[in-house]
């Protein structure tokens, strides 16, 4: 039969085929085609015959064909077929499918849907076909019956996908008819239901069968859906890390995480392989990709962040036209959510409404961690994204050159965060990738060189970190470092000692990396610039401390513990110790020679060899013989011989120039320290005679001091040739010569008085010794100021900086203070009959707070251990503390008179300074340093257990009574100065107590008492004090009930602008009075709500980008109303009572000037809050649901309270400019325009800001179906309508003056030439 019908289809009519087939069963035809199938013996022959004499003409025809088409869908899905013979009959299936009828193919392709919905599929071959045919349908313009409904091809297709998309789909199938549907023509609607089956689908799927998955929906999204698509991926991997980490943070065995964390990453990094590849060829889904993350960016940024989606945006940096964008979104996400994490701190209201999310940086370093998982796509944007962030938001150059941040935590600016990111990146990425680590280091190399001149801190500090990390590894990379090394001649200092204090650790694996620098610092030794020379001293000094000699002290019976240069990897035994002397010897050598350079070098010299001898104590004989020597050079050795010293060798005189040339008091310094160090540290551990050969120089330096010190005494300032008769001017050569020497000569006092001070042993011979030094220096310094107050220039520097050290500062003052032992008491009281002297003490503490808080170390021993200030700090603040609080400032000047500040005020503003200085670079020890504060006899486990919130709480009391006793002093007594430190005392405390505490609550109650039962008519005190109430206040709830309280204080007191009413005195707060009032308390009220506003708008944003983020459904919606319902509610409150608050300052008379221009400023703010509030309901508004009703009171109020008011105001304004200049003479044409401009602005805005809210409120009231604007009365302000007689008395005014103005400008220019341009009018 089979061969019968292949040779009648070889005929050239097919009639004879036709008659054939239609005397066959259509079971008969279906039979052999099966039978020949299977066999695979000329399928396709026999199948293009059947179709040969079965044209669709005819009914007969298209049935068989029908038949067959059936038959075959099920042969090729029953997987009984060859591969071939499958597709060939698949092939010829898909060409003859176009020639169907329409009817046939709706019913042919109902079947094809119905083994879907059935679950029919046996290997899904037969899917193929189905684009075919569902293409072909679509072509039929015809209607065909579908169900009971007639419907065109095109609508029967759209029904088709519609009952498809319904169905469930077979979870092995999933990918394979994805596939399909990008071979068939849909429209939008359709490729919407297509894309939102398919992303139900991936919950249902294995890990493993996504990213196939994600590959055909993101082909099939070019038809449209692009961002349906990704944004269904994105949540799908956003929701899936979150169950994932709630699982590893769980209670449950790791054993039962459902998805191991390495292979959903392996997943995630193919699925973001496939979106990448899909963005470059279909750039409209990258632009699709930057508008999702975009809009996200309006409302809440982190809730379409996700690590997923940022390690994508990373990916897409690849593709160079969307590089520079993704990294802007990226930046701008980041610093949006630092300074929203910045609102959230410093507002409970805020926090009380906002959940509480992850912040996008951590997010990041999340995905610093995922990228281990072989996502090197990411690695390189991570690494340039790192890189970014720190260039950005790096410290910046201020006008004087130097750059400072803070360490503490609170205090950071969102772009230092931003930049500490970047920093945490790269670091984690170096860690995690080797291969990167080359790359990271170049990078950060060539910053460092090539930004000399901007700070670069930042990226010293990551250089130190990274190679602490591997130095070993990073020897490959020595070339690099060695190159950087050619350019530290022409780097700043600063720069020079960090890079190299951070290239320690490779220095101490690479001899060569250490050779070559030895080489570079060699040469920089005798450079032309002076920088370059100072830069060498500082590194050759650096190697000395990091490379022991063998026998040295270990960093246990060292003064201070390793610091930051010291290496965690140490690999002494490359080169031992006997090495490292022969090395250290011969930079000694090489040090030697910059004592006869210029001071700056021999300055920094003296400085660093303190610190060398404490960590390589063997090279203290070398150090000591180079100190004495050149002492030598400038001592007088005949013991009575005045002065002691030779300060002409030490100034230098150049023809007219004259310089210091030798600084002795910082050699003498130099000696001090390393001689008392050494007598301390060494001497203690030296065992019989031995040393004593070495220990013949100590005694004599001992004897030099103890000579000097003697004939110093006796000395007057004529032996100096420094008396009052001596010339300091600085423009005379003998002026400036008698400045050096005199500055020499009270820097060799101060270093004089520590040295007698630390061998005394509470002599009081020594002590009448340090009092005549300190007696000399006074002379001295009173002198200077005295000269310097004459002379037309002054000092250039206030305050010198003293010789002392911290940790003597800290003994002097216990001694001075606390000291009560029965056999110190007859010495001391010689230095305790000195007034002057404890004064100075407690101003050269105060001198090293300050000198800590600029630079973040301190001069002398010890200066840049923190370990070691902390502990001094903690000394010192505990004798001030005793100090202020036992001596009250009251008592003390009652008592006697003297210029300057009394000691005890002194003391309260060391303590001031000292408290900002701990939490600025001690935030983790303030612990530690309120329990050194406090002078309590028991220690133990009682003593760990109090918080710091008690601690702080226990201090706070002590001032709170300073405050009480100070205020209820007479007001004459009243000590302004006093009272501001004590309440910046107050308000540093204050930020120690945890504001859900008692404690807090307390310290808030107190305050406000305060404020409410005490009347100062000092303005500066009054606005710390207020600013206190506000800023705590605002940690416990909104402070708009405050301020609105505190307005009708203002208002009361200044009266109303109408001055036929008479307000009535409210009286809140006596700390508001006729003088604070304004400027003082009414600028303060006013940048508060400012800030209140600010949080309003920052509330309202983000609902507006909740509901703008996406067309939802209706029932997501209402859910979303719903949830926004409690912040709705808030907001509306916030702003009715800031406009109960506008009210009142709208009404009151004002003085002009800053108060009046911030009003109108603020209450221009006001209403494009209130314009920003209803367009959000324009959004939301539902005509069925309609508004709050408390919303339409809010509007109401704003027509009845303020709008009226505001308008009134205005016009007092504008009354009140006009007279007022009439009354001034006219000024300067430039200054008068910029003044005009200045003023004339905000009134134009406010009234701008009125007609925009009425302008919306209109188009709410049409949407909502309320009449909002009952209550809004017309503007008035607005009204241009020429007055008559008001005109013609300003013209008569006009004339006058202009008249009085010609006569007087003819006088004028009668003597002088006429101008050669006009004025531009």
């Amino acid at each position: 039969m089979d061969q019968k019908i292949l040779s009648l289809a070889t005929d050239k009519t097919v009639d004879k085929l036709q008659k054939f087939l239609q005397t066959l069963k259509e079971d008969d035809v279906t039979g052999l085609l099966q039978k020949e199938a299977v066999k695979g013996k000329a399928t396709g022959a026999l199948l293009r015959a059947i179709f040969r004499g079965s044209p669709c003409s005819e009914e007969d025809g298209a049935l068989r064909r029908h038949k067959i088409y059936t038959c075959c869908i099920q042969l090729v899905e029953s997987g009984d077929l060859q591969k071939e013979v499958a597709s060939e009959i698949l092939g010829l299936l898909m060409l003859e499918a176009h020639h169907f009828p329409g009817p046939l193919l709706v019913q042919l392709a109902n079947e094809c849907v119905d083994v879907i919905r059935e679950g029919g599929l046996l290997n899904g071959k037969s899917l193929e076909l189905l684009p075919i045919i569902l293409t072909a349908l679509s072509t039929k313009k015809e209607d065909m019956a579908y169900g009971k409904d007639k419907l065109s091809g095109e609508e029967c297709k759209k029904q088709l996908i519609y009952t498809l998309c319904s169905a469930r789909w077979d979870q092995q199938y999933v990918v394979q008819l994805t596939s399909m549907f990008k071979d068939v023509p849909l429209t939008a609607e359709e490729v919407e239901c297509v894309v939102e089956k398919v992303l139900k689908m991936f919950s249902k799927l294995n890990l493993q069968e996504i990213p196939p998955l994600v590959h055909q929906l993101l082909i099939l999204s070019a038809k449209g859906s692009r961002k349906s698509a990704l944004s269904g991926v994105i949540a799908f991997f956003s929701e899936l890390d979150k169950q994932h980490r709630e699982e590893l943070s769980g209670d449950e065995l790791l054993d039962l995480v459902t998805v191991p964390s390495g292979e959903l990453r392996h997943v995630e990094g193919t699925v973001i392989l496939h979106i990448v590849f899909a963005i470059k060829l279909d750039c409209e889904l990258g632009r699709e990709l930057l508008k999702l993350f975009k809009a996200g960016q309006q409302g809440d940024s982190s809730s379409n962040l996700c690590p997923f989606s940022i390690a994508l945006l990373l990916s897409v940096t690849r593709i160079q036209r969307f590089e520079e964008q993704v990294f802007d979104l990226l930046k701008t996400s980041i610093v949006k959510s630092f300074k929203d994490l910045q609102l959230l701190q410093g507002s409970k209201f805020l926090q009380n409404l906002v959940p509480h999310r992850t912040c996008i940086a951590a997010m990041i370093l999340e995905v610093v961690k995922s990228s281990v998982h072989s996502w090197d796509h990411v690695t390189q944007g991570l690494v340039e994204f790192g890189f970014l962030l720190m260039d950005s938001y790096g410290p910046k150059k201020i006008l004087d050159g130097k750059s400072f941040e803070t360490n503490s935590g609170l205090s950071k600016m969102p772009s230092q965060h931003a930049c500490k990111l970047g920093a945490d990146i790269l670091l984690e990425t170096f860690k995690i990738h080797e291969m990167i680590r080359q790359e990271i280091l170049e990078q950060i190399l060539n910053r460092v060189v090539t930004r000399a001149s901007t700070p670069i801190n930042h990226f010293l500090d990551l250089l130190s970190s990274v190679i602490l990390h591997a130095p070993l590894v990073l020897q490959g990379c020595s070339s690099k470092v060695t190159e950087a090394f050619e350019y530290l001649s022409l780097l700043p200092l600063q720069t020079v000692y960090g890079l190299l204090k951070a290239v320690q650790p490779l220095l101490k694996v690479s001899m060569s990396m250490r050779d070559s620098l030895i080489l570079v610092l060699r040469k920089a030794m005798f450079a032309r610039q002076l920088d370059a020379r100072k830069s060498a001293v500082a590194g050759f000094l650096l190697l000395l401390k990091n490379f022991k000699v063998l026998g040295s002290l270990s960093s246990s019976q060292c003064s201070q513990s390793i610091g930051v240069s010291q290496v965690h990897v140490d690999v002494h035994s490359r080169y031992n110790s006997v090495a490292n002397e022969t090395f250290c010897l011969e930079i000694l050598d090489s040090l030697r020679r910059c004592l006869g350079q210029q001071a700056d070098v021999r300055v920094m010299l003296y400085e660093g060899f303190y610190d060398v001898l404490r960590r390589n104590s063997q090279l203290a004989n070398s150090i000591m013989q180079t100190l004495l020597s050149q002492l030598k050079q400038f001592y007088e050795p005949k013991p009575d011989l005045l002065p002691p010293l030779k300060l002409e060798a030490c100034v230098l005189a150049q023809g007219d120039q004259i310089c210091l040339q030798e600084p002795l008091d910082y050699l003498l310094c130099c000696i001090q320290h390393c001689l008392a160090w050494y007598k301390s540290r060494v001497m203690p551990l030296q065992q019989g005679d031995e040393e004593e050969e070495d220990e013949g120089f100590y005694q004599e330096l001992d004897d030099m001091l103890e000579s000097i010190t003697n004939r110093m005494i006796k000395s007057e300032l004529e032996d100096f040739e420094l008396d009052k008769s001596a010339d300091f001017s600085q423009s005379t050569g003998t002026g400036t010569k008698n400045n050096i020497c005199a500055s020499l000569v009270m820097g060799i006092c101060e270093v004089l008085i520590e040295y007698n001070f630390s061998i005394s042993n509470f002599s009081k011979n020594k002590f009448e010794d340090v009092l005549s030094l300190f007696m000399c220096y006074k002379k001295l310094s009173d002198i200077l100021h005295e000269k310097a107050g004459k002379g037309k220039a002054k000092m250039t520097n206030k305050t010198r900086d003293s010789f002392w050290s911290m940790k003597f500062v800290s003994d002097l003052l216990t001694a001075l203070f606390r000291d009560n032992i029965q056999s110190h008491e007859e010495s001391l009281s010689v230095l305790r009959s000195s007034s002057e002297f404890m004064r100075h003490a407690v101003n050269v503490a105060l001198q090293k707070v300050q000198q800590l808080k600029e630079t973040g170390h301190v001069r002398g021993p010890d200066g840049q251990n923190p370990d070691k200030i902390f502990e001094n700090l903690c000394s010192i603040t505990r004798v001030l503390l005793w100090r202020y609080t036992s001596i009250p400032t009251s008592v003390e000047e009652s008592g006697k008179k003297e210029k300057g500040k009394s000691i005890s005020l002194l003391c309260l503003e060391g303590l001031q300074k000292i408290l900002t200085a701990v939490q600025q670079f001690y935030p983790p020890k303030t612990q530690e340093f309120l329990r050194a504060l406090e002078v309590t006899g028991k220690e133990g486990e009682d003593d760990a257990e109090v918080s710091v919130t008690q601690r702080a709480a226990f201090q706070i009391r002590q001032f709170q009574r300073s405050l009480l006793n100070l205020l209820s002093s007479e007001e004459e007594d009243f000590n302004s100065k006093e009272a501001l430190l004590l309440v910046s005392v107050l308000s540093t405390l204050a930020k120690l107590l945890e504001p859900s505490s008692p404690q807090f609550v307390q310290m808030l109650s107190w305050t406000s008492k305060i404020c409410k039962e005490n009347s100062q008519e000092d303005a500066s005190f009054c606005k710390n004090l207020m600013s206190l109430l506000f800023s705590l206040h605002a940690l416990v709830k909104s402070p708009v009930t405050l301020l609105r309280d505190v307005s009708q204080d203002i208002h009361g007191q200044l009266g109303d602008i109408d001055q036929d009413i008479e307000v009535e005195k409210t009286n809140h707060f006596a700390m508001v009075t006729l003088k604070t009032a304004a400027p003082t308390v009414c600028l303060l009220v006013l940048s508060q709500a400012e800030k209140a506003l600010e949080e309003v708008d920052w509330l309202i944003t983000k609902l507006k980008g909740q509901v703008s983020q996406e067309t939802l459904s209706e029932e997501a919606s209402s859910q979303i109303t719903l949830q926004n319902l409690p912040t709705e509610k808030a907001i509306i409150m916030q702003l009715g009572t800031l406009l109960t608050f506008f009210h009142e300052l709208v009404q009151t008379a004002l003085p002009s000037g800053s108060c009046v221009d911030t009003l109108l400023k603020d209450l221009c703010k006001m209403y494009t809050i209130l314009t920003a509030l209803v367009r959000y309901y324009l959004q939301v508004c539902r005509s069925s649901g309609g508004i709050p009703k408390n919303m339409e009171k809010l509007v109401k109020l704003s027509g009845s309270h303020l709008t009226p008011l505001c308008y009134s105001y205005i016009s007092y304004v504008q009354n009140k400019k006009s007279t007022g200049e009439k009354k001034k003479e006219k000024t300067a044409v430039a200054t008068a325009m910029a003044r005009v401009l200045r003023e004339t602005k905000p009134i134009p805005n406010l009234i701008f800001a009125i007609e925009q809210y009425e302008k919306f409120l209109i188009s709410l009231s049409k949407k909502s179906k309320v009449n909002l604007m009952q209550h809004m009365k017309l503007s008035t302000s607005r009204d241009f309508k020429i007055k008559g007689n008001i005109l013609d008395v300003v013209l008569q005014e006009t004339e006058e003056e202009g008249s009085e103005e010609s006569t007087a400008l003819e006088h004028r220019e009668q003597n002088k030439e006429p101008a050669r341009k006009k004025r531009k009018q």
